[in-house]
């Protein structure tokens, strides 16, 4: 395949934005990133909003209800790991007892970065907030500031007791960390390793 066709080749955004007749949103996606007037959304705030859109234009074409609290409802019962399998089932069991093929739609939901490569490769557009790595090395420094001053504290008490003979402790050392857990994979990774690797393994699968 030629370099130039390859270039034509719709990227899944466009593809969808085509296919559900939103091509609109494009433009909308891209103001809501770049914050223009508006509250700006991340990457991710954005994929859940355009999947909320895929998923209003479908019920609407079902003659079913699309108010907001419905799309979000519905959107949560088809792609939450924490919804029980029965509510699932029966969620998609209404959907295609109103003729919406759930599969497809499904598949049609994008993820974080193909929002992203459709705003910065096909849109041309880069927000003027801080870049993806100095926001993660900002709100990492925040954190450990955050755990340094808990250490410190908690020194702080622990001496305050000790020396006014309410605990019975000598030498001690302090140790505070922050764990997260991934409850898709159950891997667990300090702050830092989490921030530092932008993220859990199991989102590269």
């Amino acid at each position: 395949m030629t370099e130039t066709l390859q270039s034509k080749r719709l990227t899944k955004v466009e593809r969808v934005l085509e296919e559900y007749d939103l091509e609109n949103l494009g433009a909308e996606l891209e103001v809501r990133w770049t914050g223009d007037d508006v509250e700006r959304m991340s990457l991710r705030e954005l994929a859940t909003y355009f999947n909320h859109q895929v998923l209003e234009r479908v019920l609407l074409d079902a003659g079913m209800s699309a108010l907001e609290d419905d799309v979000s409802s519905i959107y949560h019962k088809l792609t939450a790991d924490t919804v029980t399998t029965g509510v699932q089932t029966a969620t998609r069991t209404r959907l295609m007892q109103n003729g919406i093929d759930v599969d497809s739609l499904r598949r049609d939901f994008v993820t974080y970065q193909a929002i992203r490569t459709y705003l910065q490769e096909r849109r041309g557009v880069e927000h003027t907030g801080d870049s993806d790595s100095e926001k993660r090395r900002k709100d990492l420094e925040q954190i450990q500031r955050l755990l340094a001053r808990a250490r410190v504290v908690t020194e702080e008490r622990i001496e305050n007791l000790r020396n006014t003979d309410r605990m019975d402790v000598d030498d001690f050392e302090v140790f505070i960390d922050a764990q997260v857990l991934c409850q898709d994979c159950g891997a667990q990774y300090t702050v830092t390793d989490l921030f530092e690797q932008h993220g859990c393994d199991c989102s590269d699968e």
